[in-house]
């Protein structure tokens, strides 16, 4: 017997997306953000963190002590790591937590070769470089069920720019990229300038209440980890989607 929508089985799609933070400049930290394409099948015009899939190659490049040091114990935890480095890197051309610090025109072949499909692991191997893993903190996980049988888990990590803000968007997925604070964001957004999705808008939100790296680490060590899976809930009449309390969000709760 066939399933029916509501029996089918959920996709669970592994993902993960970087939110660099730029302190360069005095005052709140920058973050680097796409406006995807309208093209897009997911969040089209949306702006977002630089982010993907996880690949299979992400999980041979942090099984090998040789191209992933400082692991997490957790395997999916560090293959997620290394998407979320490969994503930034094919997405922005910001090589992020790469050692050694890969040359200009290595980044630009590296580019081209992930955009035609090639894996990330022979080219690390066969310039002698590694990814750091631990330079990238786990900021947060969400897993919002995007369609009756697809699920996106996405871990967030946080890391510190090492200094190159000038990035380079990949023009097939996304039109722009922007260096904003947190909180010009989202008062962007709410003058209708740009389009941010739910999840996009509360982890905004939890950046600019801790507008630094180190209030960030500060408030990870003091917050309990929670899983983020959003609910649809009727507030006084008014459908809204809803997040846990208790897990570092300041709004928990959204119209939609």
């Amino acid at each position: 017997m066939a399933l029916t929508m509501q029996e089918a089985p959920i996709t669970t799609i592994p993902a993960a997306t970087l939110i660099l933070f730029d302190e360069s400049s005095p005052g709140p930290a920058r973050h680097l953000m796409l406006e995807r394409s309208a093209a897009m099948a997911f969040a089209p015009g949306a702006l977002v963190f630089p982010g993907g899939r996880v690949e299979a190659d992400d999980h041979a490049i942090a099984a090998s002590p040789a191209l992933a040091h400082g692991a997490p114990a957790d395997s999916e935890d560090a293959a997620a790591r290394v998407a979320a480095i490969r994503e930034t890197l094919e997405e922005t051309g910001l090589a992020v937590a790469i050692r050694p610090v890969p040359a200009p025109e290595t980044v630009l072949s590296w580019r081209a070769a992930l955009k035609s499909g090639a894996p990330f692991g022979p080219l690390l191997a066969a310039g002698g470089h590694a990814l750091a893993l631990n330079l990238l903190v786990p900021f947060a996980r969400w897993r919002p069920q995007i369609a009756a049988t697809r699920m996106f888990d996405t871990r967030f990590y946080a890391a510190r720019s090492e200094g190159e803000t000038a990035a380079a968007h990949d023009t097939d997925e996304a039109v722009r990229h922007v260096w904003l604070t947190a909180a010009a964001a989202l008062a962007e957004a709410a003058e209708g300038r740009h389009h941010i999705v739910f999840p996009t808008a509360r982890n905004l939100e939890r950046l600019a209440a801790h507008p630094c790296f180190e209030r960030v680490l500060a408030h990870l060590m003091a917050t309990p980890w929670r899983v983020i899976t959003p609910e649809r809930r009727d507030i006084h009449g008014v459908k809204h989607l809803c997040i846990p309390e208790g897990a570092g969000y300041p709004v928990t709760a959204a119209p939609f």
